[in-house]
């Protein structure tokens, strides 16, 4: 049953991408986000092109044909199933997430597609979602996989552990894996604070905060960095420079892409 006194982030996510799966109550938590933070519009777009792109560097570069999506979101264009089969109609897509909307979509959409499944988990229940029978049947885990959590882990506050829940996913994957991670950063404390509170008061405490880089840099420690290094996920390989012109002001999302080492 879907609450619509509640604002949802993955709604109010696809309002700012120009998405129509959201409702008056997404929209209007929108317009006060975009009071606070003006360019969050432009960093819903940063964040949707860096998903595309890494997933085609894993797809193309690394053969990667695995991957898990946590907090997956509503679907919209060029999702993560369809970049990753474009380079192999084999590559099989696990997308995880808990909002009955989001649920919904995805499974009408991935009904005609064997290789792809949408699982009912908060992205932190690690043991349901890797004892699910469909993760098990899609996903071989002495293969390398790509785990992404991508604009997600700020949604969870510092009680949820999200640096322990990518430790707890990495922890199940084979050497040669890779994690995707990137999240709302600030070097602002005004604007890590009035986010913060507003999304809060908004999802009625269903979110974390907006973090410093240096949370998104522990959470790599264990990894091996791929370049170009942990960034501004508009610089990281970008495309198009009119990608990198849409540049965000008061925060931006921060990550990148590591992998993780062969046992010594």
């Amino acid at each position: 049953m879907v609450d619509l006194s509640v604002p949802s982030a993955a709604r109010m996510y696809d309002w700012l991408l120009g998405g129509n799966n959201n409702f008056e109550v997404d929209q209007e938590a929108c317009e006060l986000l975009l009071e606070v933070a003006p360019t969050s519009r432009e960093i819903a777009l940063n964040n949707r092109w860096f998903l595309q792109r890494v997933v085609q560097v894993l797809a193309r570069d690394h053969g990667i044909r695995q991957f898990i999506d946590f907090g997956s979101g509503l679907p919209t264009q060029r999702n993560v199933h369809q970049i990753a089969q474009e380079a192999d109609p084999g590559a099989r897509v696990v997308y995880i997430d808990n909002d009955p909307v989001v649920l919904a979509l995805g499974q009408s959409l991935l009904d005609e597609n064997d290789n792809t499944s949408i699982l009912p988990f908060d992205m932190t229940d690690t043991d349901g979602i890797f004892a699910h029978a469909d993760l098990q049947r899609l996903i071989d885990f002495t293969e390398p996989v790509a785990a992404l959590f991508v604009s997600v882990l700020h949604c969870l506050p510092d009680s949820a552990g999200p640096k322990q829940l990518v430790e707890r996913v990495v922890s199940r994957l084979a050497p040669g894996s890779f994690v995707v991670v990137c999240q709302l950063v600030s070097d602002d404390p005004r604007v890590r604070h009035d986010v913060t509170e507003l999304m809060r008061q908004q999802t009625h405490d269903n979110w974390g905060r907006v973090r410093e880089k240096s949370d998104v840099e522990e959470i790599f420690a264990s990894l091996i960095v791929e370049e170009p290094g942990l960034v501004d996920v508009t610089d990281w390989r970008p495309d198009s420079e009119i990608q990198q012109r849409q540049r965000s002001i008061e925060w931006t999302e921060y990550g990148g892409l590591g992998r993780i080492p062969n046992p010594r």
